[in-house]
């Protein structure tokens, strides 16, 4: 691959998932007024589409205030950190099968590597200076607090979303992403999700709070009067952490689709392109039912759900399958 295929593509994967970000607060907030009975942006543009516009422009222009006595340096780096990683993160991720343009073959994917998870998850981990370092930079007690916050909660899935994914891990025997999707090339019952559910289900949970989505939206909990570890921000390095928070849903769709669903294997007569981005699409729509669906839970709670729940239960999967594999 030369380094100006990886450059167009890397160019691409920012372009393509910065305007689906921009995209998905408006279908979070238009499925959560469907689901709740309330009208949703509906005013600028037919069906309220130009609000993404009014949105970004609105970011664009707004006043960078940035606080009295605040760490200036850190202050900037920290929204920055948040959005870099969510896209390093897409890396390794194969978003659709090879196809030909134009007499070449084009490989969706910036880094095929073999350890792909590995990576993903890495990097991930790296994400949560973001709301570390916004909230200890931004001379707030309250900003503070959300980014205590932020850390436990973050720190405490990333246990669980590691320790989900190694019994796939053991099954397939290989890291890589495209290994995953090759796996289950033999159908619909090849697919991990009917080998491993509690797997899926424990991923899908430390996927939810890693990307800060109600009920585990304690790094900025909306009803409160502050919002945590962004409280002090506002313009643009307020809308580049929400960039990163749905790249994030997206690259976490991505890696559920790939896994446990078959990736972009032909799903009968649907093409496998199609076929993944329609579990992508089902994914983010879930993203929004659950939203819509489950009250906020306390911090004590979240604790106690992950610590005593869910990583007994990880580890109890992995002794099992590795009995199995034995």
């Amino acid at each position: 691959m030369s380094f100006l295929e990886i450059i167009i593509k890397i160019l691409i994967i920012v372009l393509v998932f910065s305007a689906l970000a921009g995209f998905g607060t408006y279908l979070d907030r238009k499925f959560l007024g469907l689901i709740q009975k309330r009208l949703g942006p509906q005013y600028v543009g037919p069906w309220g589409l130009l609000q993404i516009l009014a949105d970004g422009i609105k970011l664009f222009l707004k006043e960078d205030i940035i606080p009295q006595n605040a760490n200036k340096i850190i202050y900037i780096l920290a929204p920055i950190v948040a959005v870099a990683t969510a896209f390093i993160a897409m890396a390794p991720v194969p978003f659709l099968p090879e196809f030909k343009l134009f007499g070449e073959t084009i490989r969706p994917i910036v880094a095929d590597i073999n350890v792909a998870l590995l990576f993903v998850l890495s990097v991930g981990a790296i994400g949560m200076y973001g709301p570390l370092l916004a909230g200890m930079s931004s001379n707030n007690k309250y900003s503070l607090i959300g980014a205590a916050r932020a850390i436990s909660q973050l720190l405490s899935f990333e246990v669980v979303s590691g320790l989900s994914i190694l019994a796939p891990i053991m099954i397939v025997g290989s890291l890589s992403l495209i290994d995953m999707n090759n796996y289950q090339n033999n159908g619909i019952f090849s697919w991990l999700i009917f080998s491993q559910p509690l797997a899926f289900v424990l991923f899908l949970i430390a996927g939810y709070a890693e990307t800060n989505r109600t009920p585990f939206d304690l790094l900025e909990h909306e009803a409160e009067i502050v919002s945590g570890y962004i409280t002090e921000y506002s313009g643009l390095k307020w809308g580049m952490f929400f960039i990163g928070e749905y790249a994030n849903m997206f690259t976490l769709s991505f890696i559920m689709s790939l896994v446990f669903f078959g990736g972009f294997n032909d799903l009968g007569f649907i093409p496998g392109g199609i076929a993944i981005i329609l579990k992508v699409a089902f994914f983010i729509f879930l993203f929004v039912w659950v939203r819509a669906t489950l009250p906020h839970i306390r911090p004590d709670q979240l604790m106690n759900l992950c610590w005593k729940v869910l990583m007994p239960l990880a580890i109890t999967n992995i002794l099992v399958t590795g009995f199995i594999l034995i």
